[in-house]
């Protein structure tokens, strides 16, 4: 006896005969939805051999969410527009809160208040964060340095990671030779943050070390073209590694890169899952943001 199912949608429930072949055709089901052909014999309707197919509704994929710490600088600001332009959802926090600038784009960016010396005062702002990007820095005396680039970084890493965020990048700074030590704190404040970075984000965790970070730069109501300088000056010494190498003064070589790039490659570092952990430096900056 050779009996075949076959699945139809929208029949009503009906039986065919065709004579005269003697082959008996049943449509019927709870839903009108089998067609069974038997030589022998009528089949009757029989729901519950039948399993209906369900549709699967799968999830849509979470959406990336980036935090930008310090988004109102002239780092962080370039890098929440590149965030925005790749259709990312984007916050951030800062000690002044709302970002000054008068541009559209900042209407696109959920704004917080908050300082990083004081852990407990926003830690619910990593509700739903992917990823973090962390620009904030600053200058000032050493210890002052040590408190924005070193205390203030390092607790966000460790706040980040107790939420279980996977990745989370770090807008370091390029060794300058003689020069870290007429900024100990600041350099220290760096190092240091780097050092929890890796130890709680060992695949997830990037520092990049650009040196001069050119651009035009927004100081209230003025423009300062960071460029004019900058832009010549990572013409020449882009070409001038080998030279990096130079004892004392090899260091202050490294050329100046645009924020743009670094913005770019920073926002790929923080949503690439791929992208490689550890210190990118300036060469590095430049050749991920040409890709």
């Amino acid at each position: 006896m050779c009996s075949v199912v076959l699945r139809l949608v929208g029949l009503s429930s009906r039986r065919l005969r065709l004579l005269p072949d003697g082959i008996q055709v049943s449509l019927a089901s709870k839903s009108g939805r089998f067609l069974s052909t038997d030589s022998s014999s009528t089949i009757e309707n029989d729901s519950s051999k039948v399993e209906e197919a369900e549709t699967m509704n799968t999830p849509p994929p979470p959406s990336e969410k980036i935090l930008v710490l310090g988004g109102n600088g002239f780092v962080g600001s370039h890098v929440c527009q590149e965030a925005l332009a790749n259709g990312l959802s984007v916050c951030s926090i800062s000690r002044s809160g709302r970002s000054s600038l008068k541009e559209s784009w900042a209407n696109n960016i959920i704004w917080h208040e908050g300082d990083l010396l004081l852990p407990e005062s926003w830690k619910d702002v990593l509700n739903g964060v992917t990823s973090v990007i962390s620009c904030v820095g600053g200058f000032g005396s050493n210890s002052h340095m040590y408190k924005i680039n070193g205390t203030a970084n390092i607790n966000a890493v460790k706040a980040a990671s107790e939420k279980g965020i996977k990745r989370f990048v770090y807008i370091s700074a390029s060794d300058f030779g003689f020069v870290n030590y007429m900024l100990k704190g600041y350099y220290e404040g760096k190092r240091a943050t780097e050092k929890e970075l890796f130890s709680n984000f060992p695949y997830g965790g990037v520092a990049f070390r650009p040196g001069f970070i050119h651009g035009t730069r927004k100081v209230g109501n003025m423009n300062i073209p960071l460029s004019l300088i900058g832009s010549p000056l990572e013409m020449v010494l882009q070409h001038a590694k080998p030279l990096s190498r130079v004892p004392i003064v090899g260091p202050l070589l490294a050329p100046p890169v645009h924020v743009k790039s670094v913005a770019k490659v920073a926002v790929r570092a923080a949503t690439d899952q791929v992208f490689p952990p550890g210190i990118i430096d300036v060469y590095g900056i430049k050749r991920f943001s040409n890709n």
